[in-house]
């Protein structure tokens, strides 16, 4: 008799151990809510949010649902850091052949015979091809966002009254960190996201091109809109990006063509800056961006987590 319950034992154990890894596989969508004066995380599942509560990404369920409809959709997080990938797609650093000019020398030549000067101009040049990554993108290169500059899904993205109006969208996969991370080795960096987000990194081309930094050409307020549901358990390298501009399609490509993936994102970037629970990281934009004006829908949807949608309006004079 002992024999048999022990044999039962043995296999409902090996049942469970099964579920939970079907379970653990299941892909999961968070969110981060207002319902009322409550500010709290939750699991999305189909139209109802199951409340959680604890330390960040180590919840544990309250028991308390409400329908999706009731509640406030948040940024997903709160994070004291926002990081940037510049140029981690080679569509959009190397769009068709270009030349770039890099510095022009002039020489001015006084000839004696003639009593004439004569100006001789150089231009060294540099040309981006289609297929080849640009030397110094060959290792990931990253700003900073101000968290301040974060909006929500169904918000708007403002443009400065004392922008010149030249605002492009960028859509992006933003990375969301699940705990802290210092020097993580590339084969165990993923064991460090949470799961991942939609975002757009609004840029204000004129700022970028005038400023040394591009602190408010990227990170002006409302420039960099996130939302709406972390999703976790997902092939993140593999995930189809596009954005609508007033429903027409303006980028789609997917993010299999990063030229870093994810693992190497969160790998280097822990090797210079300790990533903290809840820090995001804008992973970059691929193709061509074009201008938003007052009165456009944007929306960017990342396969798998939904869609993150925004208006743009101008800040009041």
């Amino acid at each position: 008799m002992f024999s048999t319950i022990a044999d039962r034992l043995v296999v409902c154990l090996a049942l469970l151990t099964i579920l939970s890894q079907v379970t653990s596989a299941e892909p999961t969508k968070y969110a981060r809510y207002r319902i009322g004066d409550k500010v709290a995380y939750g699991i999305v599942e189909g139209e109802r949010v199951h409340e959680l509560e604890g330390k960040f990404a180590q919840w544990k369920p309250t028991g308390k649902t409400h329908e999706l409809y009731e509640v406030e959709l948040l940024v997903p997080t709160e994070p004291r850091q926002v990081l940037a990938m510049a140029g981690n797609y080679n569509s959009h650093i190397s769009e068709g052949v270009r030349t770039i000019k890099l510095t022009t020398t002039s020489e001015v030549i006084y000839d004696p015979q003639t009593g004439q000067f004569e100006t001789v101009t150089n231009t060294e040049e540099m040309k981006k091809i289609p297929g080849i990554v640009p030397h110094k993108f060959r290792k990931p290169q990253v700003f900073f966002k101000s968290p301040s500059s974060l909006t929500a899904h169904d918000t708007e993205i403002v443009i400065p009254k004392n922008s010149s109006g030249d605002i492009h969208f960028e859509a992006e996969m933003v990375l969301v960190i699940g705990r802290r991370a210092k020097d993580v080795p590339l084969e165990s960096a993923l064991d460090y996201v949470l799961g991942v987000t939609c975002g757009n990194d609004v840029t204000e081309r004129t700022w970028q091109k005038e400023d040394i930094q591009w602190w408010r050409a990227k990170a002006s307020d409302t420039f960099g809109p996130c939302g709406p549901f972390i999703v976790s358990g997902i092939d993140y390298d593999n995930l189809r990006l596009r954005l609508r501009l007033n429903g027409m399609v303006k980028q789609d490509e997917p993010t299999s063509r990063m030229i870093h993936s994810v693992p190497q994102i969160v790998s280097i970037l822990s090797h210079h800056i300790t990533l903290l629970p809840g820090d995001l990281i804008f992973t970059g934009t691929p193709q061509v961006t074009s201008e938003i004006k007052t009165g456009d829908d944007v929306e960017v949807e990342l396969e798998g987590v939904g869609v993150l949608r925004n208006r743009v309006i101008r800040e009041a004079e």
